[in-house]
């Protein structure tokens, strides 16, 4: 019987796990050999653990982690990294390209530990083992009792990462002023006052491309609190937005979230010039998955009903092991977080939503969405601001502005002027970034 050697070629960065109160050994043990246990490790993280043939893989929500098996003569060759590029350039330096195409790439979803076995061709299906799986529906159907309990885990969550960012660090928010910045500044700002810390290192960022209306949206959301003085605005001219740009950056191509990258990236560019050693950033990102607060009616394959009775549907997309479910790609916030991700990391910032964090995740889908709404679309889409503000009530005092749903791209520039700068065509996309490779 012939004898295989396995290669392992682990390219995730190590350093940029942020764990709470566990050590990277340790992490590491729990994915290898208690996948149902990953659930304790706290904190952003995607880690590779292996023993002999068995490599287990598992990643948080907000921090990509990709995978492709190569061929060789001596034994197949697992290569993981968070990118693609990176992939194909260890293949290329092998002379393994020949191999690669990014469509054979595998994405590990979040909340999964995937398990492979290196034992030569043919090779074996990956073994997927859930390790977060929040019941649904357990709350009351009280929006003040809700928003109370989202409101605390989203505090208590940037409480812990506060505390791990050195004191000496200035923290900017990504804001427009809507409510899922909106929540997370006055959250912040909040808990920075509790314990004790120096509110000058806060800074409130909003894009201002010219005419579009989230810094005015901004501006009346601090302004009415008493609390302009910390909101800065990052100006760029949308004449320097360049899409094939955010393809490469976030190696995906649909419409929505290359039109979201595009804005962030703008945003993250004109930060960093203006501070050159700024490194923390904080966002709302996953606070409209969380709370289902996406357009139903732009969407022909949903329903309320599937959106409300579909565990974490915004956050996993249709889930592993159902036919629409992209290997490649993952699915929902899974897939599309490289929409932050991305720019974050292309620009060295250490990023942070709490919204992504299983804690507040869980809390989320312990909301009641059907009684609250009897399948009413129209309350669906009035629920999130009802219960965030309530909570932000509860937790701070202040009574904060609640704006109707804007998409980024949508409050950084005009819709007729998005379309002139980004046409929205999902196959030039696609053929744009094939076109890196092929």
């Amino acid at each position: 019987m012939e004898h295989y050697i396995e290669r392992l070629i682990d390219l995730t960065e190590a350093d940029a796990n942020d764990i709470c109160d566990l050590s990277l050994e340790d992490a590491r043990e729990l994915v290898l050999k208690h996948p149902k246990d990953v659930s304790q490790i706290q904190g952003s993280f995607a880690l590779v653990a292996h023993s002999g043939k068995t490599v287990r893989m598992a990643r948080s929500l907000d921090r990509p982690m990709r995978y492709f098996l190569a061929k060789q003569k001596a034994g197949p060759a697992l290569v993981v990294a968070h990118r693609i590029d990176a992939i194909y350039d260890w293949l290329r330096t092998e002379g393994l390209d020949d191999q690669f195409h990014p469509s054979y790439t595998r994405m590990v979803p979040a909340h999964y530990v995937v398990e492979i076995q290196l034992i030569g061709c043919p090779d074996p299906d990956p073994v997927y083992t859930r390790f977060f799986a929040p019941e649904a529906q357990t709350l009351a159907a009280d929006p003040d009792q809700i928003g109370r309990a989202y409101v605390a885990a989203l505090a208590d969550e940037i409480a812990q990462w506060l505390h791990r960012v050195p004191e000496a660090e200035p923290i900017g928010v990504c804001f427009s002023g809507g409510i899922d910045s909106g929540s997370v500044f006055l959250a912040i700002y909040h808990v920075m006052r509790q314990l004790g810390m120096n509110l000058g290192r806060l800074k409130a960022f909003s894009l201002d491309l010219g005419a579009g209306p989230d810094l005015e949206q901004a501006r009346s959301f601090l302004d009415s609190l008493g609390l302009g003085l910390f909101l800065e605005p990052i100006e760029a001219d949308a004449s320097s937005l360049n899409v094939e740009e955010t393809i490469r950056i976030t190696e995906d191509y649909k419409p929505l979230d290359i039109e979201s990258a595009t804005m962030m990236l703008a945003l993250c560019q004109g930060i960093r010039e203006r501070y050159p050693e700024w490194r923390y950033l904080i966002d709302g990102d996953g606070g409209d998955e969380n709370l289902k607060d996406y357009p139903i009616e732009e969407n022909p394959e949903l329903t309320i009903r599937s959106v409300v009775n579909n565990q974490m549907l915004y956050q996993e997309g249709w889930g592993v092991g159902k036919i629409k479910h992209s290997l490649t790609y993952s699915g929902g916030l899974s897939r599309s977080y490289t929409r932050t991700y991305g720019p974050h990391r292309h620009y060295g910032f250490k990023g942070f939503s709490p919204f992504t964090r299983p804690h507040v995740v869980a809390i989320a889908e312990g909301i009641p969405f059907i009684d609250l709404t009897a399948y009413d679309i129209s309350k669906l889409y009035e629920l999130k601001g009802e219960i965030v503000s309530r909570g932000i009530a509860a937790l701070t005092g202040i009574r904060m502005p609640v704006f109707p749903k804007r998409r980024f791209q949508h409050g950084a520039l005009p819709a007729d002027t998005l379309r002139q700068r980004l046409p929205f065509r999902e196959t030039e996309y696609r053929k744009q970034f094939l076109s890196l490779y092929l």
